[in-house]
Formats: C-alpha cells, sequence, structure tokens
C-alpha cells in the first residue's frame, strides 16, 4: 500500500476510539485507546492504517510524507463544539470592569455584554469582507492549536437581515478553510435593545428568521439562551419547538449564571447537547443521562469571568451524562481560541483527568456536532484529521498551559500545520 502520508513512532498514539455510535461516558472516558510506538497511515482525506509502527509499517510499502513522531504523541485533532466566532470589536473594557468586581450580569444590563458586540457587529457588517477576514485569521490560529473541526453560532446581529448576514459570512468562511465548520442559527441570544419591551414581538421575529434559514439551508442547528436577563423556558420552548419542526437539530445555552429549568426543557425536546451547566439540579442531570444528552462544558467562561462557579463534571460523569469540552470563543466571556487551555481549565477546575478532558475534546465533542462516525478519533476509515504534540505522553497536555504543543496538524489528509 501507497500512502500520502505516514506518522510513525509515535510514543503515544492516542486513538480516542471507542463504542460506535455514542459518546463515551463513565468509565469508558479514561479509555483514549493507546498504542504505544503507534503508527498512523492516510490515503487521500482517509485513515487507512491504525497500529503498531512495525505492523504500519509491514502494510505501508511507501509514503509520499513521513512524519517521525519520536518522543512525541499522536491525537485526533481537537473538535471545538461551541464558539462565536464571527463578530465585530471586542470587549477589553468589559474584562476591566471584571476585575473591579462587575459581574457579567450586571455590565449585560448596563448595556454592556451580548448587546455590545452586537451593536458593533451590526457596524461591521457594513462591510463583510472585514468579518470574513477576521474569521479566517481565527480559524487559522484554531488550527494552529489544534482545532480541525469548530461549531459557529451567530447571535450577535438579531436581526432578520443581520443573522442572516452572518450566517452567510460563515457559509462563505467554510468554504476558504480547511477547518470543517458546523453552522448554528443563535438569533434567541438576547432581546435587541429595540425590542426590549416588546418581547412577543421578538420572538415572533426569530421564529420569521427561522423560515429564512430553514429555505435557504444556512443552519444545521438552533440554540437559545436560556438565562435570566435573557430567555425564559417558556420562550425558549416556542423558538425551539419551531425549530424542531423545520428539520434543525437543537442546542441550549443553559445554566450559566442561574438555574431556571434549561436542562430538564432540553431534555424533553431531545436536544443534542446542553451548553455551560455550571448551574443544574439533580433532575436535570438524571434527565440528561437517562436520554445521553450531551453536556459541553466551558470552563473558560468562568475562569475569564472570574466567577469561581464550575460546572459539576464529577457529578455528571458519575451519573453517565455524556461530557464534551469547548472554548466558547466570544468577545465577552471567553475570549481564547485554545483547546489546550480549556483541557488544562478542565483538568484544574472541573477535576477531570487528563483521558476524560482529551476524550472530551475529542470523540465527545464530535457527537455534540453528530459528526462522531466521521471524525474525533484515530480510526481507520475516518478523516485524516491528526495532529503531533511536543510531549511524550498524554498526562502532560493539561500539565503544561499557556503554551502550543502542537508542532504538526494534518487536515483532511494533507499537512496543514506548519503552514
Amino acid at each position: 500500500m501507497i500512502a500520502d502520508v505516514l506518522i510513525k513512532n509515535a510514543s503515544e498514539l492516542v486513538t480516542a476510539r471507542g463504542p460506535r455510535g455514542s459518546p463515551k461516558t463513565k468509565e469508558a472516558m479514561e479509555d483514549l485507546g493507546i498504542i504505544t510506538n503507534g503508527a498512523v497511515a492516510i490515503d487521500g482525506k482517509e485513515i487507512v492504517a491504525v497500529g503498531e509502527t512495525d505492523e504500519v509499517l509491514a502494510a505501508v510499502t511507501r509514503a509520499r510524507t513521513v512524519i517521525d513522531a519520536t518522543d512525541r504523541i499522536v491525537l485526533p485533532g481537537f473538535v471545538d463544539c461551541h464558539t462565536h466566532l464571527v463578530f465585530g470589536g471586542s470587549r477589553e473594557d468589559e474584562f476591566i470592569q471584571k476585575i473591579g468586581g462587575r459581574s457579567y450580569l450586571e455590565i449585560m444590563q448596563g448595556n454592556g455584554g451580548i448587546l455590545s458586540t452586537v451593536e458593533k457587529t451590526r457596524e461591521a457588517l457594513a462591510s463583510p469582507r472585514a468579518l470574513l477576514n477576521r474569521a479566517g485569521a481565527f480559524l487559522d490560529k484554531m488550527l494552529a492549536y489544534g482545532t480541525t473541526t469548530t461549531e459557529i453560532k451567530t447571535g450577535y446581529g438579531l436581526s432578520t437581515e443581520s443573522e442572516l448576514a452572518l450566517l452567510k459570512i460563515i457559509a462563505s468562511v467554510k468554504e476558504s478553510q480547511p477547518v470543517d465548520i458546523v453552522a448554528t442559527f443563535l438569533g434567541a441570544h438576547a432581546f435587541p435593545k429595540e425590542y426590549a419591551k416588546r418581547k412577543a414581538d421578538y420572538i415572533q421575529l426569530v421564529l420569521g428568521m427561522l423560515e429564512r434559514v430553514k429555505t435557504e439551508g444556512l443552519a444545521e442547528y438552533c440554540d437559545v439562551f436560556v438565562e435570566v436577563g435573557a430567555f425564559s423556558p417558556s420562550e425558549a420552548r416556542t423558538i425551539l419547538e419551531q425549530a424542531k419542526k423545520h428539520g434543525l437539530k437543537l442546542k441550549l445555552h443553559a445554566g450559566e449564571f442561574n438555574d431556571i429549568g434549561g436542562a430538564e426543557l432540553g431534555a424533553e425536546l431531545g436536544a443534542t447537547s446542553i451548553d455551560h451547566l455550571d448551574y443544574i439540579s439533580e433532575r436535570g442531570i438524571e434527565l440528561m443521562a437517562e436520554k445521553k444528552i450531551i453536556a459541553v462544558l466551558l470552563p473558560g467562561v468562568p475562569f475569564h469571568l472570574m466567577t469561581d462557579r464550575y460546572a459539576p463534571a464529577r457529578k455528571l460523569i458519575d451519573a453517565g451524562v455524556p461530557v464534551a469540552l469547548a472554548t466558547d470563543f466570544n468577545p465577552g466571556s471567553c475570549p481564547t481560541l485554545s483547546m489546550q487551555m480549556i483541557i488544562a481549565l478542565a483538568c484544574r477546575q472541573l477535576k477531570m483527568t487528563p483521558a476524560e478532558a482529551i476524550n472530551a475534546a475529542t470523540i465527545n465533542a464530535a457527537y455534540a456536532l453528530d459528526r462522531g462516525d466521521k471524525v474525533g478519533s484515530i480510526e481507520v476509515g475516518k478523516r485524516a484529521d491528526t495532529m503531533v504534540l511536543d510531549i511524550p505522553h498524554h498526562r502532560q497536555l493539561p500539565y503544561w498551559f499557556g503554551v502550543n504543543l502542537v508542532t504538526t496538524v494534518v487536515k483532511n489528509g494533507v499537512v496543514t500545520y506548519p503552514p
């Protein structure tokens, strides 16, 4: 067999493989499917051989590109399953306010927060090329840090034309970047200023947006921010039920600052994932475990907001809830593009083990985007998304933080980093 790419001699080939068709839960999250002195062969965009180096070399007679991973580990590409990557402006001024003790909700109620980014994004949409270029630059950085698949939400337009324009930018960047992108419509991110006293009217507007999203095929998921000061469970239900009728799959922001029943609602409606969950009831945990709804935990948010309230990862895992990790990259509550940093935080603040955190950032995150059959693990027949890290053991991945350990990224069978 002639391969396009051969990665050999990995001190650990971390396959993250598991049972086909479902994310990992409980004890299975400790199993990384490690092959010592491992190798992986790639033909085109597909993985064609996985095993010990001697075994793979016996099957591969020649390779066009050979990567020697001696004293290094090989991982599947990270899947960042929750981001808000297209936006205008930044919010470092709010960061200074947070240092001074103001809370996220206080800033939001004072015309800051999401609405300040909405204003800047609407202004930026006058020149969408600049937003497109900025999104592409962000994706380049994500790729350099090992992210090969990501989700991108809207939510900073909050008008029909602005939200559709953001979805079209996501579609454009999807065509121009190697990172695989999943689009999510989040028109129900907040109530815009012009609808502050006409919330029912804005909900009707969002329902109208859903018609356009469906007709134009611009998104795969619909998300709603279920939170005090955002959307109530009953308001979210109206939107999510309509989205489901239109064939969109469901996600929810829930329990970021308060538990107002978002987890229970998401479980009832059959959401693919429920994200944040820094606050969640015992009943919410029980329902998510029963229905195997993925909990996407975002430890970068309480870290950046300095709230010291992190999701109860140990409770969720012990209960049998499949847990994934993501950055929640956005200008207000988590301005990081590094899944490596998120893994470091998950181990320190959520008390997840290195193995659990790596599975949560790869195979389980892939299932949070309904991509578990395609990406998230190193297995024959899956997409050739892999990376080499300059560490000899996976336990060193969360040990180091604030640095980029990635030396090589292979995306769709092509070495894309270094460029």
